[in-house]
């Protein structure tokens, strides 16, 4: 009768548990093979297709493609919000507390007409009286007087003096109204329904800019307003800064300190909601909204339904553009879900194409 030998640590024959370890080990082998690797790879893109694609996905491919480079031309504020230091509205506040003081009186400059009536002597009054571009009026005995940078109420005080100095009238009572505001501006641009350039007025602020824009575009505006503040205009000094304010806040909450009061040149920028895209081998295939807490890889999967029953889930890839540069980032999406290595997971940017191609096996 033949000798049978077991191993201490294992009850069937030795030939036999050797055997068994022997798969063991390849299935363990064949499973590595599966989410071995780099779970997440970039590359720049250089030439070539993208495989497992039909011809339909490719067109779509090619569509949003355009579709995401005309934003990026059309929106090229983008580039400078980027390069600008953002704060908050408390943040900036803090820093600059004279922003809480743009109340003050409204400070004339060249182009914007002016009403002037001197109590005392209506022959003297003017309307209609329209400052140079180089800032002076010229207002009856006293000649050319240079209004710009002043107030209404210092623009009242020194016709008064000018009359007094001449002799001409003691003590008047001069009254002086800006009946056009040419000289200063503000911009409004973004997902509002009459973007554009707007006079500043006296006292203007955020809310008053949205009121003349006719609103916000509801359906395509995120909650992010930015105003794009600029200080020493035309100089060396010259520099901008970035006020993040919550539109949800200021509209639907009355969020009163948001509710800045604008300088000139201010630039107001209602940012569109943003979107990323899927398409190919999951359910539901399209154009997303961008979540204002972002989103990563595997939950934007899940919001496009998950994956179809042919998809080729480790062969997932994001096309994204930075810096003008195209690359794409693979991803074995199955190493993350089912080894639960969530910090691999990608965090989706604006823009980003994901691609599920067709599984071939």
């Amino acid at each position: 009768m033949p000798l049978v030998i077991r191993h201490a640590l294992c009850p069937m024959p030795y030939a036999l548990c050797a055997l068994r370890y022997a798969l063991c080990a390849m299935l363990f082998a064949l499973s590595a093979c599966g989410t071995g690797g780099e779970i997440v790879k970039e590359t720049t893109v250089t030439s070539g297709k993208l495989n497992g694609l039909k011809e339909k996905d490719r067109v779509m491919l090619d569509e949003i493609k355009r579709t995401v480079e005309k934003k990026g031309v059309d929106n090229g504020i983008s580039k400078v919000i980027e390069k600008t230091p953002h704060f908050t509205v408390s943040e900036y506040l803090a820093r600059y507390p004279e922003g809480r003081g743009f109340e003050t009186d409204y400070r004339v400059g060249g182009n914007d007409v002016l009403n002037i009536t001197v109590y005392e002597e209506k022959d003297l009054s003017r309307e209609a009286v329209r400052v140079s571009g180089k800032g002076h009026i010229s207002f009856p005995l006293v000649g050319s007087l240079k209004v710009s940078g002043l107030t209404t109420t210092e623009i009242e005080t020194l016709i008064a003096d000018k009359l007094a100095e001449q002799q001409y009238l003691l003590n008047a009572h001069v009254s002086v109204m800006v009946s056009e505001y040419n000289s200063q501006h503000f911009f409004v641009l973004g997902a509002v329904d009459s973007p554009g350039s707007y006079p500043l007025q006296a006292r203007e602020r955020v809310m008053d800019a949205i009121s003349k824009v006719k609103g916000v575009e509801h359906e395509k505006a995120s909650s992010r307003l930015m105003l794009i503040r600029t200080f020493h205009s035309d100089t060396e000094k010259e520099q901008k800064l970035v006020i993040d304010i919550n539109l949800r806040d200021l509209l639907d909450r009355g969020d009163q300190a948001s509710n800045i009061y604008l300088c000139d040149r201010d630039v107001l920028y209602v940012s569109p909601v943003e979107h990323y895209y899927i398409i190919g081998q999951v359910n539901a295939p399209g154009s997303y909204d961008m979540p204002e807490n972002g989103i990563t890889l595997v939950e934007a999967i899940g919001m496009a339904g998950g994956f179809t029953r042919i998809a080729s889930r480790n062969s997932t890839r994001i096309i994204r553009v930075e810096d003008d540069v195209e690359k794409i980032i693979e991803v074995k999406v199955d190493a993350i879900t089912d080894a639960g290595k969530k910090i691999h997971d990608v965090v989706i940017n604006p823009g980003d194409i994901i691609v599920v191609p067709e599984s071939f096996f």
